[in-house]
């Protein structure tokens, strides 16, 4: 089958949310409230369709947009994050994705973009297009009961409280936090308006109706919001007299530790719940520590989150920073292309640039990206039989570079 590979007209992107529906096994209607909003919000440049040129009809989808994506140190870089990739049942195993897939990372290159973002529905696809899994997420479920919080707390000390608000100011002290928060958080992406209209309601979507929320802000002493937990709960009660409710955190930002401390405090709390999900943290989040019990959270998810493709080896190593100085010589291999080489990391200065010098550490450019925001261990990654030592005490020397304090965590899907 022949199939043609290319950006959608506006006239066919009904028929592309079908096939995006589709793929994502989700009833294939198109409302017009749904056209109209994707309408106005996507970018045709950069939505790939594969039309099958006997019935041209779309049989694969794939779009990306603009991010920007935190490394260690603070510093941003921009991304291409890529997302709706399906491919239609029919039309397995026929090459669509890889099409799709050089396209856009061609035009990401071409664009000017260091990185490229996603988060990956199944492990094994995309390592073949020089991704590497680089951020993890945590989810506990805590037993309140057993957490050994004090059941008579009434809130922060110190002057600060905690207050409950409405969707609008919620929307309003959000993206501000969100925005302290990325900016001292590896692996933290931006977001936008329409992700803020979308989140707290304002603008919903037939197949995410928006579900009611609570909105709880930290405030410090002198009234600043520095944190906002974003929650639901069930309504389940046995034999209608003894309550067994679970709340569901949806998102906690907190830009302090008293923050933080304060709100997970808070939403064990609640008047008859008896469970806390914690939705999606860092895999080193202080919270099972905050408790006085840890063993009172129990993992309940544990996986691999944020996948990054490094485009442009010289600018993305030279925009993080390093935990210790030193200088590495890394033979990156790529399929691809566009991140193929030699290049000279001082760690010391930040310095990358391409060399000719011989080679310590050779690589692909998935292994890179996984090591790229710090969260795995080169040793680790040489003993797996996926970077080759080529200098003796250089897969040591990369560890230390390259890893970070805190592990990199990624809040917002996408």
């Amino acid at each position: 089958m022949s199939a043609d590979v290319r950006p959608i007209a506006a006239s066919e992107l009904p028929e592309w949310l079908r096939a995006v529906n589709t793929g994502f096994l989700r009833p294939d209607r198109v409302t017009e409230s749904d056209l109209a909003q994707r309408a106005e919000h996507t970018d045709l440049n950069r939505t790939l369709g594969a039309f099958d040129a006997d019935t041209g009809r779309c049989a694969a989808t794939l779009r990306s947009f603009a991010q920007e994506l935190t490394v260690p140190g603070g510093r941003v870089v921009p991304a291409s994050a890529v997302t709706n990739v399906a491919v239609l049942p029919t039309h397995r195993r026929r090459g669509l994705l890889t099409r799709m897939m050089a396209a856009e990372l061609a035009a990401a290159q071409a664009r000017g973009d260091v990185v490229s973002t996603l988060i990956s529905a199944e492990y094994p696809i995309y390592g073949r297009y020089g991704y590497g899994s680089a951020a993890s997420i945590t989810e506990w479920e805590i037993d309140v009961s057993r957490a050994g919080l004090d059941p008579r707390w009434s809130g922060p000390a110190d002057g600060a409280r905690i207050e409950l608000v409405d969707v609008a100011e919620a929307h309003a002290i959000g993206p501000a936090l969100h925005e302290r928060l990325r900016a001292v958080s590896p692996g933290t992406v931006s977001r936008n308006e329409r992700w803020w209209r979308l989140a707290c309601g304002l603008e919903e979507t037939s197949l995410r109706p928006y579900k009611d929320k609570f909105h709880a802000v930290y405030r410090t002493a002198d009234g600043e919001p520095a944190g906002l937990a974003v929650y639901t709960a069930d309504d389940h009660w046995t034999d209608g007299k003894v309550p067994l409710n679970t709340v569901q955190v949806t998102e906690l930002i907190a830009v302090t530790p008293d923050a933080e401390r304060a709100l997970w405090h808070f939403l064990c709390s609640i008047d008859w719940v008896l469970k806390v999900r914690t939705g999606y943290r860092a895999p080193d989040d202080l919270l099972p520590h905050l408790l006085p019990d840890p063993r009172s959270a129990t993992i309940v998810t544990a996986s691999d989150f944020l996948w990054v493709r490094v485009i442009d080896v010289v600018r993305a190593l030279g925009a993080r920073t390093y935990a210790v100085p030193g200088v590495l010589v890394l033979e990156v291999t790529d399929a691809a292309g566009p991140a193929a080489g030699r290049y000279r990391l001082d760690a010391g200065t930040g310095e990358c640039k391409v060399t000719e010098e011989p080679a310590d550490l050779r690589l692909d450019v998935s292994e890179l990206g996984s090591l790229y925001l710090g969260d795995e261990s080169a040793v680790r990654l040489g003993a797996l039989g996926r970077i080759t030592e080529e200098r003796p005490g250089a897969l040591a020397l990369a560890d230390a570079v390259f890893r970070t304090a805190r592990r990199p965590w990624c809040p917002t899907t996408f």
